[in-house]
């Protein structure tokens, strides 16, 4: 028996899944009955998870902000469930912010990669840096 829907086969040994990279998998049915399985386009949306560093001397606020009207400005970015950009670590070298959007699944990398690209030219344009890592040496006779 071949049931054959969408991005999947059930045979009946198998289950043969075409991922959205293009990849063929294939499950032994054991495996897929007795396993957890994650469906990402169920909910008809998915969040995005982006990180932004930026230097220290940054204005907090002003940041949050340009990385908000980034979001705002983006047409694929849902108004529900909520965007959300928040300062979420103080690393090493920069100031993390988490840049979470939610999208339709079919835009999700678009959003990711267009989203990060926006960021920098916007911190850019606006005189806000984005650090990088580097190492101070002192040498000593």
């Amino acid at each position: 028996m071949l049931i054959h829907l969408l991005n999947f086969q059930i045979q009946i040994f198998t289950t043969i899944i075409l991922t959205p990279e293009n990849k063929t998998v294939f499950l032994p049915n054991g495996a897929v009955m007795n396993g957890n399985i994650k469906n990402f386009t169920l909910e008809g949306s998915i969040r995005v998870d982006l990180k932004v560093g930026v230097a220290y001397d940054s204005d907090i606020k002003k940041t949050k902000s340009i990385l908000f009207d980034i979001l705002k400005n983006d047409s694929r970015v849902l108004n529900e469930p909520a965007p959300m950009v928040a300062l979420g670590e103080l690393g090493d070298s920069a100031i993390v912010f988490e840049v979470r959007p939610f999208v339709a699944p079919e835009n999700y990398w678009d959003v990711y990669f267009d989203t990060l690209e926006k960021a920098k030219e916007a911190l850019d344009a606006n005189g806000i840096s984005i650090p990088y890592p580097h190492m101070e040496v002192i040498m000593q006779k």
